[in-house]
C-alpha cells in the first residue's frame, strides 16, 4: 500500500489519497476557441488582416465591444484570498481552486464564462484601481471572497467608477438566497414576512447584506448581532458599518446578548460560525424557522433545531434546504449581461429572490423551502426576472 502512495520521487503522491487532489491536478478549467483555425483562410479572420477591421469598428463605435469581443458573456472573479470558505485569510494561490471552481460555477449553472483574477494585495485602493484596468475585457466583475469592511468599500467604489455590474456574492448572493427562502418557509407557515421578527447572528458582509435586503423585502424585525450582543444605535464601539445597521435594524429596541434576542423570535439566521446554546434555541417562537448557515458545522445543529423549528436550512449539502448561492449569482449575472445592465439593483436582487422562490412554491414542504442547485429551472427563472428588473429599474442597455 505505500508504494502505491509514492511517486517516483520517493514524495507522497497526494492524488492517491485523497481524489480532490486527483480531481485538482493541472487546475479546473482552461481556455477553448469558439472558432476554427484550421488553415490560412481561418487564420486571416481570427487574427490579421481580418481583425483589424473589427478593432476599427469597436474604435469608431465603443459599444461594438459587446457584439464582436467576449465581453457581453464574461465576468471577472476577483478575489485577494483575505476571506476564504472557512478557511480565512490564506492568500491569492491558495485562494486559486476556490475561484476556479467558483467560475466552473458561473458556466456549469449560468452558461456565463468566468476567469478567476487572485490580485497579490490587500490594500482597498490597489485593488479597485487593478480592477477598474482591468474593466475594459469583462461584462461583470464578481467579487469573491474578500474580507468585510473593506469588501464594502471596495464594491461601492467599484461602482461608481465603472458602467458594468459590480457583486459582492459574499454578500449579495447569500442574501438572495436567504430571502428566497425565508419567503417560502413564510408561506409555508401561512405568514407573510411582516409577521416575522428575525434575528441574525454576524454582522460581517453576509449578515449586513441579509439584514439589508429583508429589510427590503418588508421583514417585521430585524436585529444584527455581533461577538458583543445586538448592534443597537446605542452601543459606542460599532464601526461605521455597524453604526448603518443600527439605523434601519432593531425596531424593538433590543440590547444585550444573542441568546436573550432569540427570545421569542420567528427566525434565527447564521453567518457567523459560532455556537448557539440549546436553551437559547428553545427559547424562539413557536413555528419558528432556523436556517443556519456556518460550514461545516452550523451554529445550531440540525437535529438540535428540528426539536424546536417548524423549518430547518443549513449551508451543507448533506441536509435539506442548502442556502447555496450557485441558487443565484449565475443567473443574477446570466440576466445583467444580457440586457448590458450598467449596475445590480436592490430591484434585481429582489426580482431574483421572488423568482427563486417561486420555483418550487407549488411544492413547498418543510424540507423544500428551496430548489436544489441542480433544478434545471432555477438559472432561467432568475436570468430572466433580474433582466426585467434592469429594464424596469432603467438600468438596461437593451
Amino acid at each position: 500500500m505505500a508504494a502505491e502512495i509514492v511517486n517516483p520521487q520517493g514524495e507522497l503522491d497526494e492524488d492517491a489519497i485523497d481524489p480532490a487532489f486527483a480531481l485538482h491536478r493541472g487546475g479546473k478549467m482552461a481556455v477553448r476557441a469558439t472558432v476554427p483555425v484550421k488553415d490560412a483562410d481561418d487564420l486571416s479572420l481570427a487574427y490579421t488582416p481580418g481583425v483589424a477591421k473589427v478593432c476599427s469598428a469597436i474604435a469608431e463605435e465603443p459599444e461594438l465591444v459587446y457584439d464582436y469581443t467576449w465581453k457581453s458573456q464574461v465576468v471577472a472573479v476577483v478575489t485577494d484570498g483575505s476571506a476564504v470558505l472557512g478557511l480565512g485569510d490564506i492568500g491569492p494561490e491558495a485562494s486559486l481552486p476556490v475561484m476556479e471552481g467558483k467560475a466552473i460555477l458561473f458556466k456549469q449553472f449560468g452558461g456565463v464564462d468566468a476567469v478567476p483574477i487572485a490580485l497579490d494585495t490587500k490594500d482597498t485602493d490597489e485593488i479597485v484601481d487593478t480592477v477598474v484596468r482591468l474593466a475594459p475585457s469583462f461584462g461583470g466583475v464578481n467579487l469573491e471572497d474578500i474580507s468585510a469592511p473593506r469588501c464594502f468599500e471596495i464594491e461601492r467604489r467599484l461602482q461608481e467608477k465603472l458602467d458594468i455590474p459590480i457583486f459582492h456574492d459574499d454578500q449579495h448572493g447569500t442574501a438572495v438566497v436567504t430571502l428566497a427562502a425565508l419567503r417560502n418557509a413564510a408561506r409555508l407557515s401561512g405568514r407573510s414576512l411582516g409577521e416575522l421578527r428575525a434575528v441574525i447572528s454576524g454582522s460581517g458582509a453576509a449578515g449586513v447584506a441579509i439584514a439589508k435586503i429583508l429589510t427590503e423585502a418588508g421583514i417585521g424585525d430585524v436585529a444584527v448581532c455581533d461577538r458583543k450582543g445586538v448592534v443597537s444605535a446605542d452601543r459606542t464601539d460599532l464601526t461605521d458599518v455597524k453604526r448603518e445597521v443600527a439605523g434601519f435594524t432593531n425596531k424593538a429596541g433590543l440590547s444585550g446578548s444573542l441568546e436573550s434576542a432569540l427570545a421569542g423570535a420567528d427566525v434565527f439566521i447564521g453567518v457567523s460560525g459560532g455556537t448557539v446554546p440549546e436553551e437559547a434555541v428553545a427559547r424562539l417562537a413557536p413555528g419558528a424557522f432556523v436556517f443556519a448557515m456556518a460550514n461545516p458545522n452550523p451554529e445550531i445543529h440540525p437535529d438540535v433545531a428540528r426539536k424546536y423549528a417548524a423549518v430547518v436550512a443549513t449551508g451543507r449539502s448533506d441536509y435539506p434546504n442548502q442556502i447555496n448561492n450557485v441558487l443565484a449569482f449565475p443567473g443574477i449575472f446570466a440576466g445583467a449581461l444580457q440586457v448590458r445592465a450598467s449596475r445590480i439593483t436592490e430591484g434585481m436582487k429582489l426580482a431574483a429572490a421572488e423568482a427563486l422562490a417561486a420555483v418550487v412554491a407549488d411544492e413547498l414542504s418543510a424540507e423544500k423551502v428551496i430548489p436544489s442547485p441542480f433544478d434545471e429551472r432555477v438559472a432561467p427563472a432568475v436570468t430572466a426576472a433580474v433582466a426585467a428588473a434592469a429594464r424596469a429599474e432603467g438600468v438596461a442597455a437593451r
